[in-house]
């Protein structure tokens, strides 16, 4: 499967409330993912941003929250109450109104909600493409396993790096440098 930035969309998972400090590298976790907002951005990639019943878990960790207010102002938290994304009817309408195939998905727990999410999307013909280094869970083991399942439902793992250099195909240009500056 090769990304295309014309058919991907970004999804972030429950980033959110206390378990988003619980979590394995829960140190790197939200600076990664804001990193890669910010880098999808540069390639006009939509984002869907999800919470799991923010009344009781917590809202979005603060961070990503600036960065999404800050680069896609017009967007809010959709919330959910399904482990999947796609039990929820506002994500299915609002992933469908994007017209793109390629779901790039991060956040937590990688055994629970991501996973399902993947699962669903992967039954519906999406193409899914897990980021490993911006996905966790509360164990290495459930992270691990997460990771697993969803691969061999046929998810596309990959990396942070590796996805964004794989959408900018080329070593030049304005877009090439302004990358450079955000994974290093």
């Amino acid at each position: 499967m090769k990304l295309s930035a014309d058919q991907t969309v970004l999804v972030i998972v429950d980033v959110q409330g206390k378990l988003a400090t619980l979590i394995h590298h829960q140190a790197t976790l939200v600076p990664a993912i804001e990193n890669l907002i910010r880098a999808v951005h540069l390639f006009d990639i939509p984002v869907l941003w999800l919470e799991q019943l923010p009344g009781k878990l917590g809202t979005t960790a603060e961070p990503i929250v600036n960065t999404m207010r800050e680069l896609y102002p017009d967007i809010s938290a959709i919330e959910k109450s399904s482990f999947s994304a796609l039990g929820t009817t506002e994500f299915r309408q609002l992933l469908s109104e994007t017209g793109r195939r390629q779901v790039v998905l991060v956040g937590i727990e990688s055994h629970i909600c991501v996973y399902q999410t993947a699962r669903d999307l992967i039954c519906r013909s999406y193409q899914v493409f897990p980021v490993i280094d911006a996905i966790s869970s509360r164990t290495e083991q459930n992270y691990q396993l997460g990771l697993n399942k969803m691969s061999q439902l046929g998810a596309s793992l990959t990396s942070i790096e590796m996805l964004l250099f794989e959408l900018q195909q080329v070593a030049e240009g304005e877009r090439f440098r302004q990358l450079i500056r955000l994974i290093r």
